[in-house]
Parts: structure tokens; sequence; C-alpha cells
């Protein structure tokens, strides 16, 4: 096998390159751990009790309302049947917030005009998957709002 000699001159070059990359990790991983932010300590949600009622709901011009579940933003409608349908509010394409379309019978998202039935699936544009669905209960007066079982 032949022996590499290493010159004095590739020992300095390795030397110095290792040197300015160790700075550079020094300053931009301070820099990078400032930027991201922190695991929320939110716990997790599996049921909220909406504060609005079914009266207010139909009595809203589009027959929809918006409401926070944990984290995420969900929207109720009343659909033609009468029926409360619960399903996230956030657009699966880039997360813009969805409307419901009385007029249409829709659930529509004005980003980039995609569209969903009042089930969540995608009937068309860009949105690739369907929207999650929420199991509405009404007890008494109260509506509640969980997460679909598996």
């Amino acid at each position: 096998m032949p022996k590499k000699d290493v010159s004095r001159r590739g020992f300095l070059e390795v030397l110095t390159s290792g040197g300015i990359l160790g700075v550079c990790a020094a300053i931009f991983f301070p820099i990078l751990k400032f930027i991201t932010p922190p695991e929320s300590g939110e716990a997790n949600v599996s049921q909220v009790k909406l504060e609005f009622s079914r009266a207010d709901i139909e009595a809203d011009p589009k027959k929809a309302k918006t409401f926070k579940f944990g984290r995420k933003l969900g929207i109720i409608c009343v659909t033609s049947d009468g029926a409360l349908k619960a399903l996230s509010a956030t657009c699966t394409h880039l997360d813009c917030t969805v409307q419901h379309r009385p007029d249409l019978g829709i659930i529509w998202c004005s980003c980039h005009n995609g569209r969903y039935d009042l089930d969540g699936k995608n009937i068309s544009g860009p949105p690739p998957k369907p929207l999650e669905q929420y199991v509405v209960n009404e007890i008494d007066s109260g509506i509640f709002i969980s997460k679909e079982e598996a």
C-alpha cells in the first residue's frame, strides 16, 4: 500500500476548515433554537361543549359557526335536512379556513376554490384529502363535539 503523506498546507487547510465550521455552528445553532417555537403544553382535546346553541347557528346567514377544538378550528353547519355536521375548518391544501356555502350545499375554501361536500369529502379543486369529521351530540340545549371513534 502506498503511503500518502499529508503536507503541512493540507493539514492546516483541514484544521482551518474544521475551525470555521465549528464557529459557524456555534453562531447559527443558538439562532435556530431561538427562532423555532417551543412545543405547546396544551393538552389534547377529545370533546368540547359549544358556547352557542342550534338556534344561534340557524340564525346565522351562512347557517354555520366556527369553534375552537383544542388548537384546531372547526366549523358546524346545519344541512338542508336540518342535521348538524361538524368538520375541521382547516383546508387540507394550504391550511386556509373553509366556509359553509348553503346556496351551493358545500363547504368551500376561498384560497384556491377547493370544494368539499357536507361530509368533508373533497369534490373539486386542489385539496388532496377530505376534512376531518367530528361527532355532534345534542344534549338538552347543549351541543357537544367529539372526535370520531376509529
